[in-house]
């Protein structure tokens, strides 16, 4: 049972009409109503221009164009999570997905229930989330940059950052614990949803790496992102 206020717009590209009949039953089985379907690149970003999607599930390998050379396009247009569904399992490819903005990397054969799980975690962040008064109202200032919660806005040095919404939610999570080590089980339990077996090293070390291109003065020397050996990583105030 989705347990959301309004049903979210699904879009699920991949060539493989099993696949798409396997996503299709079992996202419906959970109660999902909004689900369009797509086999090719070009239809599947065509659908994003004109459509607003709140999830987009993308096979890498379509015919024509892959899901790597259309996920700049359908990030022009839309700011919505984009998880990458793939045979392509090294470490390199995992990390190409990210490069590329992917919020997450499933790999086949996957269990349809663990992409439902990963999609209504994140869709509960992205468009379900209802902070407090006082919490979405709450800025937080580290000097350099500053994070404005209410107006989902990252502020550096000045400058006015893009930040997709998973990003945003990482850095909020980092910046309301500042001073706490977080481990990487905390980090992906709160942001991507997930326990146990869904934890992704590679998912994490990629979203830490653009989130120190975002705030840090000189990303290779974090002065605010910083990791603890062994531990995890700790938000702190610049010296």
């Amino acid at each position: 049972m989705v347990s959301l206020d309004i049903q979210p717009n699904i879009l699920i590209v991949d060539d493989d009409e099993d696949i798409l009949s396997m996503l299709h039953l079992t996202f419906k089985k959970e109660k999902f109503t909004n689900i369009t379907l797509c086999t090719n690149a070009e239809e599947g970003l065509e659908l994003v221009k004109t459509s607003n999607f709140n999830l987009i599930l993308l096979d890498v390998m379509l015919p024509g164009k892959s899901g790597f050379e259309i996920l700049p396009s359908i990030r022009d247009c839309s700011d919505a999570p984009v998880f990458f569904l793939t045979a392509k399992d090294t470490d390199f490819d995992k990390l190409t997905g990210f490069a590329f903005g992917a919020d997450d990397y499933i790999t086949k054969p996957f269990n349809p229930l663990e992409v439902v799980a990963r999609s209504k975690a994140i869709l509960k962040r992205t468009i379900h989330a209802k902070p407090t008064k006082n919490e979405a109202e709450e800025k937080i200032d580290f000097g350099y940059f500053r994070v404005d919660k209410r107006a989902a806005e990252l502020i550096v040095d000045g400058e006015t950052k893009e930040c997709s919404a998973q990003l945003f939610q990482l850095l909020v999570f980092f910046c309301e614990h500042a001073g706490r080590v977080l481990t990487r089980e905390q980090i992906y339990e709160h942001v991507w949803g997930s326990k146990g077996s869904f934890i992704d090293d590679n998912t994490i070390i990629v979203h830490i790496h653009k989130l120190r291109e975002k705030i840090e003065p000189t990303p290779s020397k974090p002065v605010f992102l910083k990791t603890v050996r062994g531990l995890g990583y700790k938000m702190v105030k610049a010296e």
